[in-house]
């Protein structure tokens, strides 16, 4: 009597009708929080987005890191507009990966967002924001 409940014991698995062996589901093993960054675009191109991300550093102090923006724009103006409308502190940042990101004290994710777009600097659909 015990052998045949701990056969059953064992050979019971809660999830064999949930899963079927043959479909084609993949779970993700890795998972890269700045993966679309790196996006390609259809052409092999870098697709064109501004990304805004906040960081947060202790307690409930945090950045706003501005990275995307091209080339061409004036990182200096953009940051000395952005400090002295929200009053916060800024700094320019080089990375060897994103070349310049825009570094600024507190959350200023929605801020920003509403800058770069009233300031016609980009497009509302090229802005993605991320965090938290």
């Amino acid at each position: 009597m015990v052998d045949t409940i701990f056969q059953i014991s064992t050979s019971f698995d809660p999830f064999a009708d949930a899963v079927d062996s043959d479909s084609d589901v993949q779970i993700p093993r890795s998972f890269d929080p700045f993966a679309e960054s790196k996006d390609l675009g259809a052409r092999g191109t870098k697709k064109e987005y501004v990304h805004i991300r906040v960081q947060q550093r202790n307690g409930k102090k945090s950045w706003t890191m501005i990275e995307g923006l091209k080339k061409d724009f004036s990182y200096e103006k953009i940051l000395k507009d952005l400090k002295k409308e929200y009053c916060c502190n800024g700094t320019i940042i080089q990375d060897k990966e994103l070349g310049k990101v825009i570094q600024l004290q507190g959350d200023q994710r929605n801020n920003v967002s509403k800058f770069l777009v009233k300031a016609d600097i980009v497009k509302k659909e090229q802005i993605k924001v991320h965090g938290f």
